[in-house]
């Protein structure tokens, strides 16, 4: 959802003005719980912003973006931090929000070109999200039974091209 509506990795988040302007924002509407889904960007940034909540106050009241009265609603942000990440690679999870439906979504792109390549005799090469964790990529293979995986936890040997090439000669 991020992405969509544009609050992906916010620049403006990662610095105290953003966060101060956020927390104004957030005092004038009333605002006082937040329910934070997103990876180690969001949960990192949602728990700075918990930290600083009490600062931030003081720091609008004293230069008089918020009234007293505000600032007293306002006293306590209640956060709730909930793991949405493609990647599933948060500790003590068993499967992070969106995992499941990224899969769904490679191997319904994978059924789509299978008989393709099929027809025509040829190799796909298929790369999924994940950045620095090979799950999707490690269970789409074991899915759709590839030849090949490739996941950074276990990088290929510096000649793999070749090697690949000589089995797809065989």
């Amino acid at each position: 959802g991020g992405t969509v509506i544009g609050s992906a990795r916010c620049q403006d988040f990662r610095t105290r003005e953003g966060r101060l302007r956020a927390a104004r924002n957030l005092v004038k509407r009333g605002i006082t719980n937040l329910c934070v889904i997103g990876g180690d960007g969001s949960l990192t940034g949602a728990d700075t912003f918990r930290a600083e909540w009490g600062g931030l106050l003081a720091e609008l009241l004293k230069t008089g973006g918020i009234t007293a009265e505000e600032a007293q609603r306002s006293s306590h942000l209640n956060i709730v931090g909930m793991v949405g990440s493609i990647d599933n690679d948060f500790c003590g999870t068993d499967m992070t929000i969106g995992t499941d439906s990224a899969l769904h979504r490679i191997m319904e792109i994978v059924d789509a070109i299978t008989t393709t390549a099929q027809s025509h005799q040829r190799t796909f090469v298929l790369e999924v999200m994940g950045r620095h964790c090979g799950y999707l990529a490690l269970i789409t293979a074991l899915a759709c039974g590839a030849d090949w995986v490739f996941i950074p936890e276990s990088p290929p040997e510096d000649d793999w091209e070749e090697h690949l090439c000589r089995r797809l000669a065989e």
